[in-house]
């Protein structure tokens, strides 16, 4: 890696060594993989376990398995890179990484809430390390990645830029007869071309239309997580579009309806409400900002307005890196009524409305002067 790459990671090992520094720690062990991916510059799978040294003075230390060496030297920035062949113990080897690098009996700060950390793999590195101290630094992981870089800002507006792109590429695209799964392919196959990292586009579903009086009305929104690509469109469906690209593993997301034919009685109208709604939210999205005052500005005025009758999802969430993890959304930090963090310039989140059938969503950065929205694709519902 050169220096100029080196110099891009130093301000996130400050801020990572800031929290040790308070936590007493003479290292830390990263196992989340957003994390390490933050850290290093490079993420993998937890096939088996690996993780991240960072001691307070030098450079880190990846440990991971043998066959994943030659891409984790290419994608980090330092060079301190241990590997175990395998059939040898994981654990063994970070244990054996933290005392050749004299930090066997060392107090080393870890993050439980990692899902890299589990119970089995802190009871194994005691039983490795007894004279090591770990020192509990729950939701560390999360917390260090909040208010990003500008480099990371970038990467997730070139996300945002594929996103709009996407989007309107499938208006006029979405005829009767065409099955969902040639319409989610057709998005995956443009954010493949316009630079996102793989294809995969996010769920994109009939959420409602000329059948859904016989599923009731009643403000559902069980489509976001639905799934049915096999079904084929008719007139009068409402196609649900979600969008997920992603930019050196940063990502943004959009949400739009796309009516196929003419839209059901109300369905207009209804994204009209939602995404009028949202532009309240967004205008309070400033610094200092109580997250759960900014989702109170949504959620109630739609149980106000009768669009649901009950609201117990979020109404956004963080946005940033997503590497291979079984987290497919970051929770961290969301918008719900208990939400008891307040915004800071530099965050990202994935704003989102849905009622009756139709959602709307943008991706959302707070900066010194206010919100600013990094996805830029019309507020309106596309036309199949």
């Amino acid at each position: 890696m050169t220096t100029a790459i080196a110099a891009r990671f130093a301000p996130r090992m400050a801020r990572l060594r800031e929290a040790m520094a308070a936590g007493g720690c003479d290292a830390f062990l990263a196992d989340h993989a957003e994390l390490i991916a933050w850290i290093s510059g490079y993420t993998v799978s937890e096939t088996l376990y690996r993780a991240v040294i960072v001691p307070m003075e030098g450079n880190p230390c990846f440990v991971l398995r043998s066959i994943d060496a030659g891409p984790c030297r290419s994608g980090v920035w330092f060079d301190d890179v241990a590997t175990f062949d395998d059939h040898e113990d994981p654990h063994g080897a970070v244990a054996a990484a933290l005392a050749a690098r004299g930090l066997a009996g060392a107090r080393i700060g870890v993050d439980p809430v990692s899902y890299g950390h589990t119970a089995a793999t802190a009871q194994r590195l005691g039983e490795l390390l007894p004279d090591a101290r770990f020192v509990p630094l729950p939701g560390l992981s999360d917390r260090l990645r909040a208010c990003k870089f500008a480099d990371e800002i970038d990467a997730i507006a070139a996300s945002a830029a594929i996103a709009d792109q996407c989007m309107l590429g499938l208006e006029g695209h979405v005829p009767p007869g065409r099955t969902v799964r040639e319409v989610a392919a057709a998005a995956a196959a443009a954010q493949l071309w316009l630079g996102a990292d793989d294809g995969g586009p996010g769920p994109i579903l009939v959420s409602g239309g000329h059948d859904t009086e016989k599923r009731g009305s009643g403000g559902h929104v069980d489509f976001l997580h639905g799934s049915g690509l096999g079904r084929t469109l008719m007139p009068g469906d409402i196609l649900h579009v979600e969008l997920t690209p992603r930019v050196g593993n940063y990502g943004a997301r959009l949400m739009r309806p796309v009516f196929v034919g003419d839209p059901p009685a109300g369905a207009a109208e209804t994204f009209c409400t939602l995404a009028a709604l949202q532009d309240r939210q967004i205008a309070a999205m400033r610094p200092g900002a109580a997250a759960r005052e900014v989702d109170a500005l949504l959620r109630t005025a739609v149980l106000d307005a009768g669009l649901r009758a009950d609201y117990g999802n979020v109404t956004g969430y963080a946005m940033g890196l997503y590497a291979r993890t079984p987290r497919p959304s970051d929770f961290s930090q969301s918008f719900h009524p208990a939400a008891g963090f307040r915004l800071e310039p530099g965050q990202v989140f994935h704003m989102y409305a849905s009622a009756r059938g139709v959602a709307v969503s943008e991706t959302v950065l707070v900066t010194d002067a206010g919100p600013r929205r990094l996805t830029t694709c019309p507020r309106r519902p596309m036309q199949g």
